[in-house]
């Protein structure tokens, strides 16, 4: 069963199950096994840090009953606290994984340049940014960073997972004082969206260059000058997924070895996908 999740990530400890802490999938977990009377598991798309939301979140679970999305999604509306809800429950082929069938994930980071800050209905999430940032350098550094890397300077080292990605867009739009960044790839590394906004709004705050962000692809390891922006400015707003008779075949790919061309040309190798 595939279900399609929003939250606010405000008071979650991020997505991912902790004892004795309130996580998105803890919370989530435990409703559905209330409803289903059977001990429910969740795989999800995409593990949001602490703080981060989500619009367009997918998850999947197996079960042996029968299920009625439509009255799953009512019953749940009632369990679930104010900061999570399931938006739909569809029955999907064995095939289908929430991680490793997603052929990319889609990414919202929101900035205000308002001399005041955030307004309050929107300070959770929405980050205050310096006014007068440079957009035109923050889209040339953006563009810099865009194809198939090795992003190891952007990403916090967990043992074991690839730092190789897609960086398939990175685009800036402004609406009047609010700053938004789209930013999609075939999947991302821990921290990774917050590390390329953090960057990219050093360079349109004057205090580096286009050409310093894209010299730091050549990096191996976590590049301390790179700040990571605040969590509550990102939401994860899509998951795309082919057609179903696609799957199968998608899955081996997420988890077959890349490469990535060295600076001598030889390929640099990490297992794929991760998160």
């Amino acid at each position: 069963m595939r279900l399609d999740i929003s939250y606010d990530g405000t008071d979650f400890t991020g997505w991912a199950r902790q004892p004795g802490l309130r996580t998105v999938q803890g919370v989530l977990e435990e409703s559905l096994s209330k409803v289903q009377r059977e001990p429910i598991q969740l795989t999800v798309a995409g593990r949001t840090d602490a703080g981060v939301h989500a619009q367009g979140q997918v998850a999947h679970f197996d079960t042996r009953t029968a299920v009625d999305g439509a009255r799953l999604v009512h019953r749940l509306a009632r369990f679930l606290p104010k900061d999570v809800r399931v938006k739909d429950v569809r029955l999907v082929p064995p095939e289908f994984d929430a991680r490793f069938s997603a052929i990319r994930r889609h990414y919202a980071y929101r900035l205000t340049t308002a001399p005041y800050g955030a307004e309050p209905l929107q300070a959770r999430h929405i980050v205050p940014c310096r006014p007068g940032v440079d957009l035109e350098a923050m889209r040339a550094a953006s563009r810099k960073l865009l194809g198939l890397h090795d992003f190891a300077a952007f990403c916090r080292r967990r043992e074991g997972a690839t730092t190789i990605r897609e960086l398939q867009r990175f685009e800036w739009e402004r609406d009047g004082e609010l700053l938004t960044a789209y930013v999609s790839a075939d999947a991302f590394c821990w921290s990774m969206v917050r590390s390329l906004v953090g960057g990219v709004l050093a360079v349109g705050e004057g205090r580096r260059t286009p050409e310093w962000i894209g010299g730091l692809l050549n990096e191996r390891e976590r590049a301390s000058a790179v700040t990571v922006a605040p969590a509550h400015g990102l939401s994860l707003i899509a998951v795309d997924y082919p057609a179903d008779a696609e799957l199968a075949a998608r899955n081996a790919q997420t988890r077959e070895v890349r490469s990535v061309p060295g600076p001598s040309g030889s390929a640099a190798a990490q297992g794929c996908c991760g998160d």
